[in-house]
Protein backbone atom coordinates (compact mmCIF):
# COMPACT_ATOMS: atom_id res chain seq x y z
CA UNK A 1 0.00 0.00 0.00
CA UNK A 2 1.40 3.42 -1.08
CA UNK A 3 0.68 6.76 0.10
CA UNK A 4 -2.10 8.79 -1.58
CA UNK A 5 -1.10 11.75 -3.47
CA UNK A 6 -3.95 14.31 -3.66
CA UNK A 7 -2.91 18.15 -5.29
CA UNK A 8 -3.22 21.36 -2.75
CA UNK A 9 -6.53 22.16 -4.91
CA UNK A 10 -8.59 19.26 -3.43
CA UNK A 11 -11.28 19.39 -0.95
CA UNK A 12 -10.82 20.00 2.73
CA UNK A 13 -12.67 17.22 3.29
CA UNK A 14 -10.94 14.83 0.65
CA UNK A 15 -7.17 15.42 2.53
CA UNK A 16 -8.62 15.03 5.92
CA UNK A 17 -10.88 11.62 4.86
CA UNK A 18 -7.28 10.04 3.43
CA UNK A 19 -5.33 11.40 6.12
CA UNK A 20 -8.10 9.44 8.82
CA UNK A 21 -7.80 6.38 6.44
CA UNK A 22 -4.13 6.05 5.97
CA UNK A 23 -2.59 8.58 9.01
CA UNK A 24 -0.41 10.72 6.28
CA UNK A 25 -0.70 11.62 2.45
CA UNK A 26 1.23 13.81 0.15
CA UNK A 27 -0.22 17.29 -0.61
CA UNK A 28 1.14 17.99 -4.06
CA UNK A 29 1.33 21.82 -4.51
CA UNK A 30 0.81 22.68 -0.58
CA UNK A 31 3.64 25.49 -0.23
CA UNK A 32 4.14 27.87 -3.11
CA UNK A 33 8.01 27.06 -5.22
CA UNK A 34 8.94 30.92 -4.46
CA UNK A 35 8.56 30.65 -0.44
CA UNK A 36 10.34 27.11 -0.82
CA UNK A 37 13.08 28.07 -3.09
CA UNK A 38 13.68 31.55 -0.27
CA UNK A 39 13.52 28.26 2.40
CA UNK A 40 15.56 26.35 0.81
CA UNK A 41 18.47 29.36 -0.25
CA UNK A 42 18.04 30.70 3.73
CA UNK A 43 18.40 26.85 5.36
CA UNK A 44 22.00 25.72 3.20
CA UNK A 45 23.44 29.06 4.20
CA UNK A 46 22.43 28.61 7.62
CA UNK A 47 23.67 25.37 7.31
CA UNK A 48 27.33 25.72 6.85
CA UNK A 49 27.23 26.71 10.66
CA UNK A 50 26.24 23.48 11.81
CA UNK A 51 27.84 19.85 11.97
CA UNK A 52 26.18 16.57 10.96
CA UNK A 53 25.27 14.52 13.88
CA UNK A 54 25.48 17.68 16.01
CA UNK A 55 21.46 17.67 16.66
CA UNK A 56 21.47 15.39 19.82
CA UNK A 57 18.12 16.80 20.94
CA UNK A 58 19.24 16.58 24.45
CA UNK A 59 19.47 12.92 24.13
CA UNK A 60 23.08 11.81 24.33
CA UNK A 61 24.37 9.30 22.26
CA UNK A 62 20.25 8.19 21.40
CA UNK A 63 19.88 11.00 20.26
CA UNK A 64 22.96 10.80 17.96
CA UNK A 65 21.86 7.45 16.61
CA UNK A 66 18.36 8.92 16.19
CA UNK A 67 19.24 12.17 14.23
CA UNK A 68 22.18 10.30 12.23
CA UNK A 69 25.43 10.59 12.14
CA UNK A 70 25.46 12.30 8.56
CA UNK A 71 22.57 14.67 9.42
CA UNK A 72 21.85 17.87 9.77
CA UNK A 73 19.13 19.65 11.83
CA UNK A 74 18.53 22.70 13.52
CA UNK A 75 15.72 24.63 14.52
CA UNK A 76 14.24 28.50 15.32
CA UNK A 77 13.85 28.91 11.53
CA UNK A 78 12.19 32.06 11.92
CA UNK A 79 15.27 33.51 12.71
CA UNK A 80 16.93 32.02 9.60
CA UNK A 81 14.38 32.73 7.00
CA UNK A 82 11.71 35.23 6.95
CA UNK A 83 10.32 32.72 4.38
CA UNK A 84 9.10 30.52 7.56
CA UNK A 85 6.43 32.99 8.61
CA UNK A 86 4.93 32.55 5.42
CA UNK A 87 4.28 28.50 6.28
CA UNK A 88 2.67 29.14 9.34
CA UNK A 89 0.67 31.67 7.74
CA UNK A 90 -0.40 29.12 5.09
CA UNK A 91 -4.24 28.87 4.56
CA UNK A 92 -4.49 25.09 4.25
CA UNK A 93 -1.97 23.47 6.75
CA UNK A 94 -4.40 25.84 8.83
CA UNK A 95 -7.17 24.78 8.02
CA UNK A 96 -6.14 21.03 7.76
CA UNK A 97 -4.81 21.31 11.63
CA UNK A 98 -8.11 22.69 12.74
CA UNK A 99 -9.77 19.65 11.78
CA UNK A 100 -7.22 17.75 13.24
CA UNK A 101 -6.24 19.57 16.61
CA UNK A 102 -8.93 22.07 17.43
CA UNK A 103 -11.42 18.94 18.48
CA UNK A 104 -9.08 18.15 21.29
CA UNK A 105 -8.04 21.98 22.20
CA UNK A 106 -8.31 25.22 22.65
CA UNK A 107 -5.69 26.64 20.57
CA UNK A 108 -2.23 24.76 19.38
CA UNK A 109 1.27 26.01 18.25
CA UNK A 110 4.27 25.18 16.79
CA UNK A 111 6.03 22.03 18.03
CA UNK A 112 8.60 22.43 15.81
CA UNK A 113 9.92 23.74 13.21
CA UNK A 114 13.46 22.07 11.66
CA UNK A 115 15.87 22.00 8.87
CA UNK A 116 16.34 17.61 8.23
CA UNK A 117 19.33 17.77 5.50
CA UNK A 118 19.98 13.82 5.27
CA UNK A 119 23.46 13.30 4.00
CA UNK A 120 25.09 10.89 1.88
CA UNK A 121 24.85 7.20 2.56
CA UNK A 122 23.72 7.99 5.57
CA UNK A 123 21.83 5.11 7.56
CA UNK A 124 17.65 4.69 8.12
CA UNK A 125 16.82 6.34 10.92
CA UNK A 126 14.78 4.49 14.04
CA UNK A 127 10.95 4.00 13.03
CA UNK A 128 8.96 6.13 15.19
CA UNK A 129 5.69 7.93 16.25
CA UNK A 130 5.68 11.59 17.01
CA UNK A 131 3.09 11.33 19.33
CA UNK A 132 5.33 9.20 21.80
CA UNK A 133 7.58 12.44 22.71
CA UNK A 134 4.32 12.80 25.09
CA UNK A 135 3.90 8.78 25.76
CA UNK A 136 1.76 8.75 28.78
CA UNK A 137 -0.52 10.73 26.93
CA UNK A 138 -0.33 8.69 24.03
CA UNK A 139 -0.53 5.03 25.58
CA UNK A 140 -3.45 5.97 27.74
CA UNK A 141 -6.04 5.45 25.46
CA UNK A 142 -4.12 4.00 22.67
CA UNK A 143 -5.41 4.02 19.56
CA UNK A 144 -8.81 5.92 20.26
CA UNK A 145 -6.74 9.14 22.15
CA UNK A 146 -6.98 12.26 20.96
CA UNK A 147 -4.57 13.39 18.23
CA UNK A 148 -1.57 15.24 19.76
CA UNK A 149 0.30 16.30 16.28
CA UNK A 150 -0.46 17.22 12.64
CA UNK A 151 3.34 17.18 11.44
CA UNK A 152 4.23 18.03 7.34
CA UNK A 153 7.59 17.06 5.91
CA UNK A 154 8.38 19.50 3.01
CA UNK A 155 10.37 19.19 0.51
CA UNK A 156 13.11 21.61 -0.67
CA UNK A 157 14.29 19.89 -3.41
CA UNK A 158 13.25 16.90 -5.31
CA UNK A 159 13.14 14.77 -2.78
CA UNK A 160 13.70 10.62 -3.78
CA UNK A 161 13.47 7.23 -2.08
CA UNK A 162 17.45 6.91 -3.44
CA UNK A 163 18.25 10.23 -1.05
CA UNK A 164 16.80 9.34 1.80
CA UNK A 165 12.57 10.34 1.52
CA UNK A 166 10.79 9.93 4.67
CA UNK A 167 9.47 5.83 5.04
CA UNK A 168 6.05 5.68 6.01
CA UNK A 169 3.89 2.71 7.32
CA UNK A 170 0.49 3.86 6.27
CA UNK A 171 -2.64 2.34 8.37
CA UNK A 172 -0.55 2.22 11.84
CA UNK A 173 -1.94 5.12 13.32
CA UNK A 174 -4.61 2.61 14.02
CA UNK A 175 -2.75 -0.60 15.07
CA UNK A 176 -4.41 -1.86 18.29
CA UNK A 177 -1.45 -2.67 19.88
CA UNK A 178 1.10 0.88 20.48
CA UNK A 179 3.94 -1.90 21.28
CA UNK A 180 3.63 -3.97 17.65
CA UNK A 181 7.11 -3.99 15.61
CA UNK A 182 7.37 -1.90 12.84
CA UNK A 183 9.72 -3.15 10.52
CA UNK A 184 11.42 -1.56 7.30
CA UNK A 185 9.58 -4.00 5.00
CA UNK A 186 6.16 -2.17 6.11
CA UNK A 187 7.27 0.98 4.89
CA UNK A 188 6.95 2.85 1.66
CA UNK A 189 8.97 6.24 0.52
CA UNK A 190 7.22 9.63 0.27
CA UNK A 191 8.63 11.09 -2.86
CA UNK A 192 8.12 14.98 -3.70
CA UNK A 193 8.89 17.52 -5.60
CA UNK A 194 9.82 20.85 -3.97
CA UNK A 195 6.85 22.51 -2.43
CA UNK A 196 5.17 19.02 -1.95
CA UNK A 197 4.08 18.21 2.05
CA UNK A 198 3.43 14.63 3.80
CA UNK A 199 0.82 15.70 6.08
CA UNK A 200 0.62 12.94 8.74
CA UNK A 201 -0.50 12.38 12.27
CA UNK A 202 1.09 11.91 15.28
CA UNK A 203 0.28 8.39 15.53
CA UNK A 204 1.58 7.14 12.28
CA UNK A 205 5.24 5.10 12.34
CA UNK A 206 7.73 6.62 10.09
CA UNK A 207 11.42 7.19 9.89
CA UNK A 208 14.10 9.29 7.37
CA UNK A 209 15.30 7.19 4.70
CA UNK A 210 18.57 5.81 4.37
CA UNK A 211 20.38 7.92 1.73
CA UNK A 212 21.87 5.55 -0.68
CA UNK A 213 24.13 8.43 -3.07
CA UNK A 214 27.79 9.16 -2.24
CA UNK A 215 27.74 12.84 -2.99
CA UNK A 216 23.92 14.37 -2.64
CA UNK A 217 21.91 15.67 0.06
CA UNK A 218 18.66 15.41 1.18
CA UNK A 219 16.76 18.55 1.41
CA UNK A 220 13.62 18.82 3.22
CA UNK A 221 12.23 20.86 6.77
CA UNK A 222 9.86 19.84 9.21
CA UNK A 223 6.58 21.83 10.72
CA UNK A 224 4.46 20.25 13.26
CA UNK A 225 1.87 21.74 15.37
CA UNK A 226 0.99 20.29 19.04
CA UNK A 227 -2.28 20.39 21.40
CA UNK A 228 -1.90 23.90 22.97
CA UNK A 229 -1.95 21.83 26.57
CA UNK A 230 1.29 19.79 26.13
CA UNK A 231 5.01 21.26 26.17
CA UNK A 232 6.46 21.38 22.40
CA UNK A 233 10.07 20.53 21.36
CA UNK A 234 10.67 24.29 20.61
CA UNK A 235 11.14 26.97 22.84
CA UNK A 236 9.31 29.13 20.31
CA UNK A 237 7.99 31.53 23.09
CA UNK A 238 11.99 32.62 24.13
CA UNK A 239 13.18 32.12 20.37
CA UNK A 240 11.16 35.56 19.65
CA UNK A 241 10.61 39.19 21.14
CA UNK A 242 7.56 40.60 21.32
CA UNK A 243 9.11 42.98 18.52
CA UNK A 244 10.42 40.35 16.61
CA UNK A 245 6.47 39.71 15.90
CA UNK A 246 4.93 42.41 15.80
CA UNK A 247 4.54 42.63 12.09
CA UNK A 248 3.03 39.60 11.84
CA UNK A 249 -0.04 38.31 11.96
CA UNK A 250 -2.30 36.97 15.39
CA UNK A 251 -1.49 33.55 14.01
CA UNK A 252 1.86 33.54 14.03
CA UNK A 253 2.30 35.09 17.20
CA UNK A 254 -0.17 32.67 18.56
CA UNK A 255 1.48 29.59 17.22
CA UNK A 256 5.01 31.21 18.53
CA UNK A 257 3.98 31.23 21.79
CA UNK A 258 3.10 34.74 22.12
CA UNK A 259 -0.82 35.24 22.42
CA UNK A 260 -3.09 33.03 25.15
CA UNK A 261 -3.61 29.53 24.82
CA UNK A 262 -7.10 29.91 24.05
CA UNK A 263 -8.40 32.94 22.15
CA UNK A 264 -12.02 32.17 22.68
CA UNK A 265 -13.82 34.05 26.20
CA UNK A 266 -16.58 31.59 25.84
CA UNK A 267 -13.90 28.48 26.79
CA UNK A 268 -12.12 30.85 29.50
CA UNK A 269 -9.33 33.71 29.97
CA UNK A 270 -6.13 32.35 28.95
CA UNK A 271 -3.61 30.42 29.86
CA UNK A 272 0.53 32.11 29.42
CA UNK A 273 0.01 35.05 31.48
CA UNK A 274 2.86 37.35 31.21
CA UNK A 275 0.75 40.44 31.24
CA UNK A 276 -2.52 41.27 31.93
CA UNK A 277 -3.25 43.17 29.11
CA UNK A 278 -1.91 40.56 26.88
CA UNK A 279 -4.79 38.18 27.24
CA UNK A 280 -7.23 41.18 27.35
CA UNK A 281 -6.10 42.20 23.98
CA UNK A 282 -6.82 38.25 22.97
CA UNK A 283 -10.24 38.58 24.16
CA UNK A 284 -10.53 42.27 22.98
CA UNK A 285 -8.67 42.98 20.13
CA UNK A 286 -7.88 46.63 19.64
CA UNK A 287 -10.09 47.92 16.40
Amino acid sequence: MGLQRKPASASDQELLDVLAEDGGLIVEGMFPVSVISQLREDILKAAESFQPGAATQGLGEFGKFFVGKNTVRFSSLGRVSPAFFDLLDNELYERLADAVLLPHCGSYWVNTGQAMLIGPESDAQVLHRDCENWPYVAASAWPDGPELTLSAMIALDEVTEELGATRVIPGSHKWPDISREATPEMTVPAEMQPGDALVYSGKTIHGGGANLTSDRWRLAMHLSFVVGWLTPEESSPIDYSDADLASHSRRVQRLLGHRSYDPSPNLGGGLWLRHVDKIENVINPPV
